[in-house]
C-alpha cells in the first residue's frame, strides 16, 4: 500500500482536487477526506460502491464502520436505488459529497479511489472485479466471486497481475466455523474422508419460486430509471419482465440469483458458503475435487431454472469424498476415522461426536489465524498488503466447485476434473460451459 499511499498524499495536496472520468469531472472535497475524523485523510482507504442492493448495502455501511474507511461514491444501473445509496453515505458523514453514478467505469477512473465494493448480481462480479483490478482498485467482491470457471479465473489472473487485494465476501470463513476448521485441521477427528454438505431449498424465497414459475409472466415497459441493457451485460438480450407476484419486484432484483444466466441458484448462492468451509477444513483452498457426480430438479417451464432440489458427490485428489443434499440442517459434517463436527451455516456454531473434541487447541500446529469480522480483515489487509482470509484464488476454487455440481447437473452425467488445468476431461458439452460467451461489446 505504501506506494500507492504516497501517490495519493501528493494527490491530495492540490487545493481543488480534479479529474476526468470518460468525460465527466468530479471534485473530492475537504469532507468528503473526512476531515473531521481521527485519521489523517492522507491513510484513509477511500472507497465506492458498485451494487447497491442489500448486500451492497449491507457491506458499504460495515465498512463505513471503520475509521480508516471514508466512502466517496455510489454505483448502480437502478435510480432508485443509486440515490438511496448515495444518502446514505451523505447522512453517515453529515454532507453531501457522495457522487453517484450510473456506470461502474465512472467510478473506477477516479484516481482518488482506492478499493471498491462489487455486490452487484454475479454475471457481472468478473467484469467489474477485472476492471477494477487493472485501474489499480483493491476490491471486496461479494460470493460467488464469479458465474463461471472462467470469469473466476480471469478475475484471479487480473488481481495477481496488478498486485491488488481482493476479499470474496464468504463471511462465514472469518467467524467460529473458522476457529472449528482448525480443529478438524489438527487432528481432533482423525483422518478425515467424508465432508457431508446440506444446502437445504426450504425458505420463503425457493417456495415463492416455486410457485410462480407457472403464472403468467408478460413482458413490461422497463422503468424510467433502471438502465435494462446495461444490467443485462454481457448476457443475451431478453424481454423485460416484472416479478410475477408483485409489480413493485422484477428479476433484476434479487430474484435473478434463480435464473442460470445470472446466478446459480442455492448451489452458488450458500453453497458458495458451506462449500467454502469445507475448502478450508479439507486444507484444499488452492485446488479441488478432481470427480464430479450431480443430479437434480428443476423447473421446465418460466423464468426460474436454477435447480432446487439436488444430490452431489464430489472426489478429491486425497480420496475424500464430499456429499451433498438439497436438505437437513444448513451446514456441513467433516466425518474422520476418530469422530466428526458438524458446523451451522450461518452463525458458525459446532457440535461433535464427544466433548473433547471441541475442546481449546493449546498449541495448534495448524494456526489458521482470526480476526473480528470478515470486513475488517479485509481493511487491515488494504492497509498491510498481507492476503485476506478469503483471496481471489480462495474464492475462485470455491465458487468453481459450485459451477461444476450446477454442470453436472444440467448434462447429467458425471466428468473428471483436472483442478490443475481447470479443464473438464472427455466431455466437450460440459467444458463449453465453463465460460459464457459474452454479448458484444462486452468482454474479459
Amino acid at each position: 500500500m505504501s506506494q500507492k499511499r504516497s501517490t495519493r498524499r501528493q494527490f491530495l495536496k492540490s487545493t481543488a482536487v480534479t479529474g476526468t472520468a470518460i468525460g465527466f469531472p468530479y471534485l473530492v472535497s475537504s469532507s468528503a477526506l473526512g476531515q473531521a475524523g481521527s485519521v489523517a485523510p492522507s491513510e484513509r482507504i477511500v472507497m465506492g460502491v458498485i451494487g447497491t442492493g442489500g448486500q451492497g448495502l449491507g457491506n458499504m455501511n460495515r465498512l463505513m464502520g471503520f475509521k480508516e474507511v471514508q466512502m466517496v461514491a455510489v454505483c448502480d444501473v437502478d435510480g432508485g436505488r443509486r440515490e438511496a445509496a448515495r444518502e446514505q453515505v451523505n447522512k453517515k458523514y453529515g454532507n453531501t459529497d457522495c457522487k453517484a453514478y450510473a456506470d461502474f467505469r465512472v467510478l473506477l477512473d477516479r484516481k482518488d479511489i482506492d478499493a471498491v465494493i462489487v455486490a452487484t448480481p454475479d454475471h457481472w462480479h468478473a467484469l467489474i472485479s477485472v476492471a477494477a483490478a487493472n485501474a489499480g482498485k483493491d476490491i471486496y467482491c461479494e460470493k460467488p466471486l464469479a458465474n463461471s470457471v472462467g470469469e473466476g479465473r480471469a478475475i484471479v489472473e487480473a488481481v495477481k497481475r496488478n498486485q491488488r487485494i481482493l476479499q470474496t465476501g464468504t463471511q462465514e470463513r472469518s467467524g467460529p466455523a473458522r476457529q472449528a476448521c482448525e480443529l478438524v485441521r489438527n487432528g481432533r477427528i482423525g483422518k478425515i474422508h467424508t465432508i457431508e454438505i446440506n444446502l437445504p431449498c426450504d425458505d420463503p424465497h425457493h417456495r415463492e419460486i416455486m410457485g410462480v414459475n407457472d403464472l403468467p409472466q408478460p413482458e413490461a415497459p422497463v422503468p424510467e430509471d433502471l438502465d435494462y441493457d446495461f444490467w443485462l451485460g454481457h448476457t443475451p438480450k431478453v424481454p423485460y419482465r416484472p416479478w410475477p407476484k408483485s409489480p413493485g419486484q422484477t428479476r433484476c432484483h434479487f430474484y435473478w440469483r434463480f435464473i442460470l444466466t445470472y446466478g446459480g441458484g442455492e448451489m452458488t448462492d450458500r453453497g458458495a458458503h458451506v462449500i467454502d468451509i469445507a475448502q478450508l477444513g479439507n486444507d484444499t483452498d488452492n485446488t479441488g475435487p478432481v470427480e464430479f457426480r450431480a443430479k437434480g430438479k428443476r423447473s421446465e417451464k418460466g423464468l426460474y431454472n436454477a435447480f432446487m432440489e439436488y444430490e452431489f458427490e464430489n472426489v478429491y485428489a486425497n480420496g475424500v469424498r464430499m456429499i451433498g443434499r438439497s436438505g437437513g440442517d444448513r451446514g456441513l459434517k467433516f466425518i474422520g476415522d476418530e469422530g466428526w463436527l458438524f458446523i451451522k451455516i450461518h452463525g458458525g456454531q459446532a457440535t461433535a461426536s464427544k466433548p473433547s473434541i471441541l475442546e481449546p487447541l493449546k498449541n495448534p500446529r495448524v494456526d489458521l489465524g482470526r480476526t473480528t469480522s470478515h470486513h475488517h480483515n479485509f481493511v487491515e489487509a488494504v492497509k498491510t498488503r498481507k492476503q485476506p482470509f478469503a483471496t481471489a484464488e480462495i474464492g475462485h476454487r470455491t465458487g468453481s466447485i459450485c459451477h461444476l455440481n450446477n454442470i453436472a447437473m444440467i448434462t447429467g452425467r458425471p466428468f473428471k476434473w483436472d483442478p490443475v488445468k481447470e479443464r473438464i476431461e472427455g466431455d466437450e458439452e460440459a467444458a463449453a460451459m465453463l465460460t459464457p460467451k459474452m454479448r458484444p461489446p462486452w468482454h474479459l
